[in-house]
């Protein structure tokens, strides 16, 4: 099956075509078939992905996947969360971003540090698909107070797994991939379409 992946983020799409690797899928990115990216006007990361992908089937006819996922900090009431791309303002700048969420967590004890990572990946096999697929995932850790790591991007060298000590920015990429929300929710995805096979 011909897919294509509804992101412009050059680190997501990298990470999905590593991820998606062993299955029977040519996987095209959108700004290849001439799909600019749509603004996510959604409520709920369910929402913008479907939006994504919905973009992309009506715009190729082609069935297509999308994520939206985030950084959810319980201490900051969920933020930046839906916005987590954009937390500093656009363009998208990690850095920014990066710097914005150290300045709101700089008062914040070890303790109320935690937070996850969570994205919804939704497969649409055409822009009308009454039953999407959907896909979950999650990621527990906590934020720390300096950047650690030099891999990945967006806010894994703030985000620290407590099971393996490490930021997702020290991880080997087939290490984080088997640990992350994103991971997490490709594989389930995986289950559902050999399910369908």
């Amino acid at each position: 099956m011909k897919l294509v992946l509804a992101s412009g983020n050059a680190g997501k799409l990298k990470e999905l075509q590593a991820m998606l690797a062993g299955l029977p899928l040519q996987i095209v990115a959108q700004a290849e078939l001439g799909v600019s990216d749509v603004p996510e006007t959604g409520l709920t990361f369910v929402e913008n992905a479907l939006i994504k992908a919905r973009h992309a089937c009506a715009s190729t006819g082609l069935p297509a996947l999308a994520d939206d996922s985030g950084l959810i900090v319980d201490a900051l009431d969920g933020a930046p969360g839906l916005y987590s791309a954009r937390y500093a303002g656009s363009p998208t700048d990690d850095a920014a971003n990066n710097a914005k969420l150290l300045e709101a967590m700089r008062d914040v004890p070890a303790e109320r540090r935690t937070a996850r990572f969570y994205a919804v990946i939704v497969l649409l096999r055409h822009a009308n698909d009454p039953q999407p697929l959907i896909c979950e995932g999650s990621w527990e850790g906590e934020i720390l107070d300096e950047l650690r790591g030099s891999h990945g991007f967006g806010y894994n060298p703030l985000f620290l797994d407590t099971v393996l000590g490490q930021t997702a920015a020290e991880m080997a990429p087939d290490v984080k991939n088997a640990m992350s929300h994103r991971g997490k929710a490709l594989q389930v995805l995986k289950q559902k379409l050999s399910a369908l096979t």
